[in-house]
């Protein structure tokens, strides 16, 4: 499928003129960004797939009688522990990850066992493990010099691994590099509103991540701009496509891909002007791995070859649908949608401070709401106005 490139309003360094007062603003990918270290972010999806390969391949999962674990304090290390399991060649050291998914299992609080001697934190992790209810473990043991357990779940978890969603995402994004239309996001030029995707990848602009316990990655085609309605100004309103996806293998988080158009990322790869956002969420349970292969993996194909029309055409209906004409009308409008008197002026007032007018159409009041939205400040009062925001989208379309 080749996508139009509509009316791109290039500035001089070949970068684009973006509205970012606009949409929603997501922090998600700014937290990740924030909190990896050096070793934790990857140049390429070739390193990050070659890596997370090899992890899963140096690990091997086993079901064990949770009776049969014999847990026992390390003589030679007294603030370690180390398990036998049945089958294994050898002692396995649980990763602190690990340790607290075990206790966990059997009921006990992990921060008051790792402040305990090894010996008696080991006295009572047997004890739960001896009358575990659930009667059995799945462990996933790495063997790195010496045998890690990396994780330890109950029988019937649905391991993803890594691997499985970065080469699932190589088959759109390839590098993800430039070598295919999706690739690492470029950044916004704040003074001059122009951004910029032509930004070389380094381990301070790279979105590809992979710690030992999860993965993210976070990629836009943002050289092919798409042009939905007309700004104030009458220069285009410019969007971008992108999306970013997570999993960890050890049980840390769930696996999920987030897809969204976008008018910018700034430095600290906040995003901005986001609209149409969607996710969806897998769980690691018993039919996870069959979920990932009928939903998520063809879930992002879809959305890297879909055309972006229906986006365009939704945009286009918001702003074509009048549903006020005077001050009344507006008050109305928003307070049958659930918007209390405070939020209604809030809403009124920051469409006529951006547009020059006071809002009309149902773009209008949706812009409306997401800006007063991000002033929030409880996450969960912006996402209850934000989504109201895209429930009146999605009825206009």
């Amino acid at each position: 499928m080749t996508m139009q490139v509509l009316d791109a309003n290039r500035g001089a360094d070949g970068g684009y003129k973006v509205d970012v007062s606009r949409g929603q603003r997501i922090g998600r990918v700014s937290s990740e960004w924030f909190s990896r270290p050096d070793d934790e972010r990857f140049l390429s999806l070739s390193d990050l797939a070659r890596t997370v390969r090899e992890r899963s391949e140096r690990s091997k999962t086993r079901v064990v009688d949770s009776a049969l674990v014999q847990v026992e304090a390390n003589r030679s290390d007294p603030e370690r522990l180390a398990l036998i399991v049945p089958g294994a060649d050898a002692p396995i050291a649980p990763t602190h990850w690990s340790f607290g998914q075990l206790a966990s299992l059997v009921g006990a609080p992990a921060a008051y066992l790792r402040q305990l001697p090894a010996a008696l934190a080991g006295i009572n992790l047997q004890y739960g493990l001896t009358s575990h209810r659930a009667e059995q473990v799945k462990t996933f043991e790495i063997e790195d010099g010496r045998v890690e357990l990396r994780a330890v779940t109950g029988p019937d978890y649905g391991r993803i691994h890594d691997y499985e969603l970065i080469e699932a995402i190589q088959r759109i994004a390839g590098n993800g590099t430039g070598d295919t239309r999706w690739k690492v996001p470029g950044v916004l030029d704040w003074s001059t509103g122009i951004y910029n995707p032509h930004v070389d990848v380094a381990k301070d602009t790279t979105t590809l991540y992979a710690s030992d316990r999860d993965v993210f990655v976070f990629l836009v085609d943002d050289l092919n701009p798409i042009e939905a309605g007309r700004l104030p100004d009458g220069s285009p309103d410019l969007f971008f496509r992108g999306f970013y996806a997570w999993n960890s293998e050890v049980g840390a988080k769930t696996l999920g891909i987030a897809s969204f158009y976008l008018r910018a990322v700034c430095q600290n790869r906040m995003l901005w002007g986001v609209e149409d956002f969607e996710e969806i969420t897998i769980r690691h349970s018993k039919y996870a791995a069959s979920r990932f292969a009928h939903e998520a993996a063809p879930a992002l194909l879809n959305f890297a070859d879909s055309s972006p029309m229906p986006f365009v055409n939704g945009i286009r209906a918001a702003r074509e649908r009048i549903v006020a004409k005077n001050d009344e009308d507006r008050s109305d409008f928003l307070r049958r949608r659930g918007f209390s008197k405070a939020e209604t002026g809030k809403i009124i007032e920051t469409v006529l401070a951006e547009e020059g007018r006071p809002p009309e159409s149902v773009f209008d009041f949706v812009q409306g709401i997401t800006a007063v939205a991000r002033h929030k400040p409880y996450q969960d009062a912006r996402l209850d106005m934000e989504a109201k925001a895209k429930r009146l989208m999605d009825r206009a379309a």
